[in-house]
């Protein structure tokens, strides 16, 4: 006797939309769509907002004037994924990305902050990014105290890896700057 197995449907970038444009999700719903499927976001705790605004007001402030920098802003990475990362740094755009979300080609860098999700961002999120294509993936690993640099996406994983801690520099290769990774971690 076999067992029924149920059905799994991928929903796609549009589906998501649609669902959010009939009210099913709304705003204040943490979700975000990976591989077709509805992923709730971990609660945010002060600590990792506190690191969020610390990195996006480093970042504003280096990079005023040559990109954009995304704050939990949606990217619509294929057709079954739209993740919502903590920091997107964009080619730049006097409009904000005002007519639609930004995608791939337009991601220089993303960001996520890990307090309590350094395993869904590591082993669900990367490989995603690279596949996409996103150049460069950080996670601000805050457990681990640490910055974990992810560059030359190749598959479905990142060719070369860096594991940068508080007295290291962390080269923005795009503008030719650098970052102190302790200023990155509280």
């Amino acid at each position: 006797m076999t067992t029924a197995q149920p059905i799994r449907r991928k929903i796609s970038v549009g589906d998501y939309h649609r669902m959010a444009e009939a009210g099913i999700l709304t705003e204040d719903d943490r979700v975000e769509l990976l591989n077709g499927e509805i992923l709730e976001m971990s609660p945010i705790g002060p600590t990792h907002t506190a690191h969020v605004k610390g990195i996006n007001r480093i970042l504003s402030r280096l990079l005023e004037g040559l990109a954009v920098v995304g704050v939990q802003d949606p990217i619509v990475l294929n057709d079954l994924s739209e993740p919502i990362p903590d920091i997107s740094i964009l080619r730049w755009r006097a409009d904000d990305y005002l007519e639609a979300h930004p995608t791939p080609q337009d991601v220089l860098l993303v960001i996520e902050v890990a307090d309590s999700s350094v395993t869904l961002d590591r082993e669900a999120k990367l490989p995603i990014y690279a596949k996409a294509g996103i150049p460069e993936y950080w996670i601000v690993n805050i457990p681990g105290k640490k910055v974990e640099v992810y560059r030359t996406p190749i598959t479905d994983y990142y060719r070369d890896v860096l594991i940068c801690t508080s007295s290291d520099l962390i080269d923005l290769k795009p503008f030719n700057l650098q970052i102190q990774v302790s200023s990155l971690l509280k």
